[in-house]
């Protein structure tokens, strides 16, 4: 398994050298998401990496489309404006690419076109020459509905396209598809190993993948797509005993009460987001993830209730889990609606990985009792909270480990997914969608009752936290800080990284994380 911070005396990962990744396709065929995709893993693991995006660059030093020639998007003769612009933008990524392995990075994903022979193998000789690994990544799309959904998803919504009306965006971007399928060669060439990707994922075939980082690379793209689909996190609800690990408690009556208020709440969010898409709810199936522990898979409960109580009223047949029924019939879950509601279609799926970080000898103290049982313990833990292993315990690297399958499944998934969880793991899972390093993950506050939306996309992810809960659970009397335990604090408190960056997940209503 591999996991942030496993690096070399060389300062690099696995003794496996620098690698260019040289991305191969027409446009619209899901480079940039496969590229920035990647980029995440990558760095996760601990590999300095980065992203070199010819669009982008142009973006920046030329403008938009407007800001271009007509014959810049075109192959073939062009006139010498363009020559030189094409010119200026090629050598500035080249350039940025240099850049970045002479400062100790690497891996660089050239995210550009590249459909040329001629141009692609100039390209590779000059870094092949220079001792770094060269690999061809060629995109193949001939499914028209990926290719028209990645353009009005991604390509119109781009700064070439600001202030266009969208169907007059679309016509002019499948005309600059049209102008480079006239000179595009797809990979025949095997000096170097290559990689190909058929409609983002559906078949993926290799040639001399060499090495484990190689190898690697190859192993995650075979599990990821560009399918929409929404992810959220929610802590599970208050247990009747919050202070203990070992201690497999179930839910309090306020965290019964909490787990039908994210139901709503989830529920409702859900469909706003999908009729501002123009989907039903009903046609998609809502996923959910939680650990085995009682008190997150019980936070689940209400949705396996709300959906059996559907079906019962679309005179659909009775789910086989006795879950539902049961937790009707309990004492103090009156909460559970028996109203007609629209068929809901939901799976969930319990994850032993998915259990909270292990505290060992610390499970149940108080950071003074910490401090005053095991004082060279407490200032190792003051120095690096994310790689601190407290006598019998996890740290945070050794519960990255333990996630890293997750996160795998986690990019295949292809449903909406609703991850309940413990505040650790969702730390460590939040951190790898949006890109923190993992020194930061210790620091990430995650609150009971705030709601965190995530949505990946071609290039990066957009994030946003919702509050719907104030109830027991949330906040500790006394405490002004929401969300924490004093008896569990090494599960549920966010630790000082010493002045690194500190991510604030509870935020207002709305409040937009794109930016962390």
């Amino acid at each position: 398994m591999v996991a942030p911070l496993y690096t070399t005396a060389s300062g690099l990962l696995f003794h496996a050298g620098k690698i260019l990744v040289v991305t191969i396709g027409l446009p619209a065929r899901g480079k940039t998401h496969i590229s920035r995709a990647l980029e995440r893993y990558l760095r996760w693991m601990g590999v300095k990496t980065q992203v070199v995006s010819l669009g982008d660059y142009r973006r920046k030093i030329l403008g938009g489309t407007q800001k271009v020639p007509p014959d810049y998007f075109t192959l073939g003769e062009k006139s010498p404006e363009t020559q030189e612009l094409r010119k200026k933008v090629s050598e500035g990524c080249e350039k940025l690419i240099w850049e970045f392995f002479g400062n100790g990075g690497q891996v660089v994903i050239y995210d550009a076109n590249n459909g040329t022979r001629k141009a692609r193998l100039a390209l590779a000789q000059k870094f092949d020459k220079a001792g770094i690994h060269v690999v061809l990544l060629e995109t193949l799309c001939d499914n028209k509905e990926i290719i028209e959904t990645n353009i009005r998803s991604v390509k119109i919504s781009s700064p070439d396209y600001r202030g266009w009306d969208p169907d007059q965006a679309v016509q002019d971007y499948y005309k600059r598809i049209r102008d480079h399928e006239k000179y595009y060669e797809t990979v025949t060439e095997t000096t170097w190993p290559f990689i190909r990707i058929i409609n983002v994922g559906e078949k993926i075939m290799v040639n001399n993948i060499q090495g484990y980082l190689q190898t690697r690379i190859v192993f995650f793209l075979m599990n990821i797509h560009n399918k929409f689909r929404t992810i959220y996190f929610a802590r599970s609800g208050q247990s009747l005993i919050e202070h203990s690990y070992k201690a497999d408690s179930d839910l309090s009556p306020a965290g019964w009460e909490y787990a039908e208020r994210l139901k709503e709440f989830v529920l409702e969010r859900r469909a706003k987001s999908l009729e501002q898409r123009g989907l039903s709810p009903q046609d998609r199936k809502l996923v959910i993830w939680t650990s085995t522990h009682r008190r997150a898979h019980h936070t689940a409960w209400p949705f396996l209730a709300t959906a059996q109580a559907s079906n019962i009223a679309e005179g659909l047949p009775m789910s086989s889990s006795p879950e539902p029924s049961s937790m009707l019939a309990t004492p103090g879950q009156h909460m559970v609606s028996k109203i007609a509601s629209p068929v809901l279609n939901v799976k969930v799926v319990e994850k032993p990985q998915m259990l909270e970080i292990n505290p060992g000898i610390w499970d149940g103290l108080s950071p003074e009792q910490c401090k005053k049982y095991y004082p060279e313990d407490w200032e190792r833990f003051l120095k690096d909270p994310y790689a601190f292993r407290a006598p019998r315990a996890e740290s945070y690297h050794d519960l990255s480990v333990r996630l890293e399958p997750i996160l795998i499944e986690l990019e295949k998934e292809q449903e909406d997914l609703l991850i309940i969880g413990h505040a650790s793991v969702i730390r460590c899972m939040l951190a790898y969608l949006i890109g923190l390093p993992a020194s930061e993950i210790p620091a990430i506050e995650i609150a009971r009752g705030d709601l965190l939306e995530v949505v990946p996309a071609s290039y990066g992810v957009h994030s946003k936290a919702f509050h719907f809960w104030d109830g027991p659970g949330r906040r500790v009397l006394g405490d002004s800080d929401v969300g924490k335990n004093e008896n569990n604090f090494y599960e549920n408190y966010a630790e000082d990284t010493k002045g690194k960056r500190k991510v604030d997940t509870p935020i207002p209503p709305e409040g937009d994380l794109a930016g962390v």
